[in-house]
């Protein structure tokens, strides 16, 4: 049983070092799809993900179009801004997959379109300006959620 989470470019190596830790300790996975703004083996991936490396269920694609083809058929959610849903009022199930797009734009605007009725958001205030929360942040309130609807599995 596990968890899929999809970073789609990532720019930031902190970022990435840090859902990695959250995908070692929760025993989901992490795919990243290239290209990447860091080399994997970076010392600040490195860093924020410390020692939990070796724990972490990592996958490397070399594209958005290779990730899609491999992984046709099973339920994805793209995590965006313009997303139409609350990641709360999804039902999440084992397996599933969330996909989240770059730091500075988000995922590709036609991907979102293609798929706009597996667009999920997280709610966050009008009134401010704010483009979206922190991607590392993001995962992990959406993962937590799709774990929490999963009873933890194999979590203590």
């Amino acid at each position: 049983m596990a968890l899929h989470i999809v970073f789609v470019e990532p720019e930031i190596p902190p970022n990435t070092g840090n859902i990695a830790r959250t995908c070692a300790a929760t025993d989901s996975v992490l795919h990243l799809v290239q290209p990447l703004g860091f080399n994997i083996d970076d010392k600040s991936v490195k860093r924020a993900g410390l020692d939990y490396w070796p724990y972490v269920k990592l996958e490397v694609h070399d594209c958005l179009e290779d990730f899609m083809e491999e992984y046709a058929g099973r339920t994805m959610y793209l995590a965006t801004t313009k997303g139409g849903r609350c990641y709360a009022d999804v039902e999440f199930h084992d397996e599933d997959m969330i996909l989240f797009g770059r730091e500075t734009k988000g995922l590709p605007r036609d991907f979102i379109e293609a798929h706009k009725e597996k667009a999920i958001r997280i709610p966050m205030s009008e009134s401010t300006r704010l483009r979206s929360f922190n991607l590392s942040n993001s995962a992990n309130i959406i993962l937590f959620e799709a774990l929490r609807q999963l009873g933890f599995p194999g979590l203590k």
